[in-house]
Protein backbone atom coordinates (compact mmCIF):
# COMPACT_ATOMS: atom_id res chain seq x y z
CA UNK A 1 0.00 0.00 0.00
CA UNK A 2 1.24 3.25 -0.93
CA UNK A 3 1.31 5.87 1.54
CA UNK A 4 -1.25 8.51 0.64
CA UNK A 5 -1.08 12.12 1.62
CA UNK A 6 -3.44 15.25 1.72
CA UNK A 7 -2.96 17.91 -1.09
CA UNK A 8 -4.57 20.90 -1.96
CA UNK A 9 -5.22 22.15 -5.51
CA UNK A 10 -6.25 25.44 -6.05
CA UNK A 11 -8.16 25.10 -3.04
CA UNK A 12 -9.89 21.29 -3.50
CA UNK A 13 -8.83 18.28 -1.46
CA UNK A 14 -6.93 15.39 -3.10
CA UNK A 15 -5.49 12.25 -1.57
CA UNK A 16 -2.53 11.48 -3.71
CA UNK A 17 0.82 9.08 -3.47
CA UNK A 18 3.28 10.82 -1.33
CA UNK A 19 5.87 9.59 -3.42
CA UNK A 20 4.74 11.63 -6.36
CA UNK A 21 6.32 15.06 -7.43
CA UNK A 22 3.43 18.31 -7.65
CA UNK A 23 3.01 17.84 -11.26
CA UNK A 24 2.42 14.18 -10.77
CA UNK A 25 0.03 14.32 -8.41
CA UNK A 26 -1.93 16.99 -10.19
CA UNK A 27 -2.26 14.39 -13.27
CA UNK A 28 -3.01 11.84 -10.57
CA UNK A 29 -6.10 14.03 -9.07
CA UNK A 30 -7.35 14.63 -12.67
CA UNK A 31 -5.89 17.44 -14.23
CA UNK A 32 -4.87 17.49 -17.76
CA UNK A 33 -1.80 19.67 -17.72
CA UNK A 34 -1.37 21.81 -21.03
CA UNK A 35 0.83 25.03 -20.17
CA UNK A 36 3.58 24.99 -17.25
CA UNK A 37 4.54 21.35 -17.91
CA UNK A 38 7.91 21.93 -20.11
CA UNK A 39 10.65 19.13 -19.72
CA UNK A 40 9.37 17.33 -16.82
CA UNK A 41 13.03 17.34 -15.40
CA UNK A 42 14.16 20.98 -13.60
CA UNK A 43 15.99 22.01 -16.76
CA UNK A 44 13.14 24.55 -18.45
CA UNK A 45 11.70 26.19 -15.81
CA UNK A 46 8.22 26.31 -17.23
CA UNK A 47 6.44 24.97 -14.01
CA UNK A 48 7.00 27.82 -11.26
CA UNK A 49 5.08 26.25 -8.29
CA UNK A 50 3.68 28.10 -5.07
CA UNK A 51 2.75 26.07 -2.10
CA UNK A 52 2.46 26.41 1.83
CA UNK A 53 1.56 23.81 4.36
CA UNK A 54 -1.08 23.70 6.56
CA UNK A 55 -0.52 25.58 9.86
CA UNK A 56 2.55 27.33 8.66
CA UNK A 57 2.27 30.94 6.70
CA UNK A 58 5.28 31.22 4.75
CA UNK A 59 4.47 30.91 1.09
CA UNK A 60 7.13 29.10 -1.09
CA UNK A 61 8.25 28.64 -4.43
CA UNK A 62 9.76 25.28 -6.23
CA UNK A 63 9.76 24.02 -9.42
CA UNK A 64 6.35 21.04 -9.92
CA UNK A 65 8.70 18.32 -11.41
CA UNK A 66 11.10 18.33 -8.66
CA UNK A 67 8.92 18.79 -5.59
CA UNK A 68 7.82 15.91 -3.66
CA UNK A 69 4.37 16.42 -2.26
CA UNK A 70 4.06 16.64 1.22
CA UNK A 71 0.62 15.97 3.78
CA UNK A 72 -1.32 19.17 4.22
CA UNK A 73 0.10 20.91 1.00
CA UNK A 74 -1.74 23.75 -0.38
CA UNK A 75 -0.20 24.64 -4.29
CA UNK A 76 -1.04 27.11 -6.69
CA UNK A 77 1.34 27.66 -10.10
CA UNK A 78 2.30 30.92 -11.26
CA UNK A 79 0.09 32.14 -13.77
CA UNK A 80 2.93 33.79 -15.55
CA UNK A 81 6.62 34.75 -15.41
CA UNK A 82 6.94 37.84 -13.17
CA UNK A 83 9.44 39.10 -15.17
CA UNK A 84 10.21 42.52 -17.19
CA UNK A 85 12.71 42.00 -20.15
CA UNK A 86 14.26 44.74 -21.62
CA UNK A 87 14.45 45.01 -25.69
CA UNK A 88 18.43 45.79 -26.96
CA UNK A 89 20.22 44.40 -29.68
CA UNK A 90 23.28 42.75 -28.52
CA UNK A 91 25.27 44.08 -31.79
CA UNK A 92 24.52 47.74 -30.91
CA UNK A 93 25.64 47.19 -27.03
CA UNK A 94 29.33 47.50 -25.12
CA UNK A 95 30.27 46.27 -22.25
CA UNK A 96 30.96 49.25 -19.88
CA UNK A 97 30.05 50.20 -16.08
CA UNK A 98 27.05 51.84 -17.54
CA UNK A 99 24.63 49.10 -19.04
CA UNK A 100 23.20 47.62 -16.40
CA UNK A 101 22.28 51.34 -14.95
CA UNK A 102 20.58 51.36 -18.65
CA UNK A 103 18.72 48.30 -19.06
CA UNK A 104 18.35 46.98 -15.51
CA UNK A 105 18.48 50.54 -13.18
CA UNK A 106 16.23 48.34 -10.54
CA UNK A 107 18.97 46.55 -9.60
CA UNK A 108 20.23 49.19 -7.63
CA UNK A 109 17.05 49.25 -5.39
CA UNK A 110 18.08 45.61 -4.22
CA UNK A 111 17.84 46.00 0.08
CA UNK A 112 19.65 42.85 0.63
CA UNK A 113 17.26 40.94 1.80
CA UNK A 114 18.75 37.35 0.11
CA UNK A 115 14.72 36.59 -0.76
CA UNK A 116 15.97 35.69 -3.97
CA UNK A 117 18.47 33.39 -3.10
CA UNK A 118 16.08 31.69 -0.66
CA UNK A 119 13.34 31.01 -3.41
CA UNK A 120 15.80 29.83 -5.59
CA UNK A 121 14.78 26.04 -6.51
CA UNK A 122 18.47 25.48 -8.41
CA UNK A 123 20.17 26.95 -5.29
CA UNK A 124 22.20 29.92 -7.22
CA UNK A 125 23.36 32.64 -5.29
CA UNK A 126 20.90 35.01 -6.94
CA UNK A 127 22.00 38.24 -5.01
CA UNK A 128 25.49 37.60 -5.22
CA UNK A 129 25.14 37.86 -9.06
CA UNK A 130 22.73 40.79 -8.76
CA UNK A 131 25.69 42.43 -6.96
CA UNK A 132 28.53 41.40 -9.45
CA UNK A 133 25.53 43.17 -11.80
CA UNK A 134 26.00 46.10 -10.09
CA UNK A 135 29.59 46.53 -9.81
CA UNK A 136 29.88 46.20 -13.44
CA UNK A 137 31.65 42.63 -12.93
CA UNK A 138 29.88 41.00 -16.58
CA UNK A 139 32.17 37.90 -16.61
CA UNK A 140 31.12 37.13 -12.70
CA UNK A 141 27.66 37.74 -13.17
CA UNK A 142 27.46 35.32 -15.90
CA UNK A 143 29.20 32.44 -14.26
CA UNK A 144 27.07 32.54 -10.94
CA UNK A 145 23.87 33.04 -12.94
CA UNK A 146 24.93 30.43 -15.59
CA UNK A 147 22.60 27.24 -14.50
CA UNK A 148 19.36 29.92 -14.04
CA UNK A 149 16.56 28.08 -15.65
CA UNK A 150 14.83 31.47 -16.14
CA UNK A 151 11.74 29.98 -13.46
CA UNK A 152 10.96 33.57 -12.00
CA UNK A 153 11.05 32.44 -8.71
CA UNK A 154 13.27 34.65 -7.40
CA UNK A 155 11.35 37.39 -8.95
CA UNK A 156 8.00 36.55 -6.77
CA UNK A 157 10.01 37.16 -3.34
CA UNK A 158 11.52 40.50 -4.78
CA UNK A 159 10.40 43.74 -2.47
CA UNK A 160 12.46 45.52 -5.40
CA UNK A 161 10.77 44.42 -8.33
CA UNK A 162 14.28 43.06 -10.29
CA UNK A 163 13.61 41.15 -12.81
CA UNK A 164 17.11 38.48 -11.55
CA UNK A 165 16.88 36.22 -14.93
CA UNK A 166 16.75 38.76 -17.19
CA UNK A 167 19.97 40.39 -15.79
CA UNK A 168 22.14 37.16 -15.79
CA UNK A 169 20.75 36.35 -19.22
CA UNK A 170 22.38 39.75 -20.25
CA UNK A 171 25.33 38.99 -18.44
CA UNK A 172 25.99 35.53 -19.99
CA UNK A 173 24.92 37.40 -23.84
CA UNK A 174 27.90 39.93 -22.99
CA UNK A 175 30.18 37.91 -21.91
CA UNK A 176 29.76 35.82 -24.37
CA UNK A 177 29.97 37.78 -27.47
CA UNK A 178 32.71 40.54 -25.89
CA UNK A 179 34.34 38.96 -23.40
CA UNK A 180 34.99 35.06 -23.16
CA UNK A 181 37.93 34.16 -25.87
CA UNK A 182 36.43 33.13 -29.43
CA UNK A 183 36.64 29.36 -29.87
CA UNK A 184 38.36 28.75 -32.69
CA UNK A 185 37.66 24.81 -33.64
CA UNK A 186 34.14 25.88 -33.23
CA UNK A 187 34.10 28.74 -36.01
CA UNK A 188 35.81 25.97 -38.24
CA UNK A 189 32.90 23.16 -37.26
CA UNK A 190 30.19 25.80 -38.04
CA UNK A 191 31.96 26.37 -41.19
CA UNK A 192 31.89 22.81 -42.26
CA UNK A 193 28.36 22.59 -41.25
CA UNK A 194 27.00 25.16 -43.18
CA UNK A 195 29.36 23.42 -46.55
CA UNK A 196 27.30 20.24 -46.16
CA UNK A 197 30.07 18.01 -44.71
CA UNK A 198 27.88 16.46 -42.12
CA UNK A 199 24.82 16.16 -44.24
CA UNK A 200 25.08 12.36 -45.32
CA UNK A 201 25.93 11.30 -41.62
CA UNK A 202 22.72 13.08 -40.46
CA UNK A 203 20.54 10.90 -43.10
CA UNK A 204 21.73 7.89 -41.58
CA UNK A 205 21.19 8.60 -37.94
CA UNK A 206 17.69 9.89 -39.23
CA UNK A 207 16.73 6.53 -40.73
CA UNK A 208 18.91 4.42 -37.92
CA UNK A 209 16.10 2.81 -35.25
CA UNK A 210 16.05 4.32 -31.73
CA UNK A 211 18.02 1.15 -30.33
CA UNK A 212 20.69 1.76 -32.53
CA UNK A 213 21.08 5.48 -32.15
CA UNK A 214 21.24 5.16 -28.07
CA UNK A 215 23.94 2.43 -28.72
CA UNK A 216 25.88 4.66 -30.52
CA UNK A 217 25.51 7.13 -28.19
CA UNK A 218 25.99 5.19 -24.65
CA UNK A 219 29.37 4.16 -26.71
CA UNK A 220 30.67 6.74 -28.36
CA UNK A 221 34.08 8.62 -27.64
CA UNK A 222 34.07 10.78 -24.90
CA UNK A 223 36.85 13.55 -25.14
CA UNK A 224 38.64 14.23 -21.76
Amino acid sequence: MEEMVNVYFYGKRYSVPGDLTIIAAWEYAGYTLKRGVGCRHGFCGACATIYRIKGQNELKTCLACEKQVEDNMYVASIPFYPQDKRSYNLEELEVSDQIMMELYPEIYACIGCNACTKACPQELQVMQYIAYAQRGEIEKCAEASFNCVMCGCCTTRCPAGISHPYVGLLSRRLTGKYIAPKCGHLADRVKEVNEGKFDEGLKELMQMPAAKIQELYNNREIEK
